[in-house]
């Protein structure tokens, strides 16, 4: 496989947005609602290969049973 064609190890917000098919700003809401409730979202993040599916699994369907949403603070 060459250098071209192997998965990013490293994506920035922008690209994790483009590649969820969302905005940056609903990325921002996704994060905040899951991951950071407490407010406390640190700027400029990047995400691994493994963070984009649970981010595409909060985009598909914000609502799964299957996905424990994180209680607010």
């Amino acid at each position: 496989m060459s250098q071209t064609q192997r998965q990013q190890e490293l994506y920035t917000e922008a690209d994790a947005a483009e590649l969820l098919n969302i905005t940056v700003s609903r990325l921002h809401i996704l994060l905040d609602e899951h991951v950071f409730s407490d407010g406390t979202r640190p700027p400029n993040l990047v995400f691994r290969p493994s963070d984009i599916l649970l981010l595409e699994i909060w985009a598909r369907n914000s609502k799964s049973a299957k996905v424990l949403k994180m209680p607010r603070r």
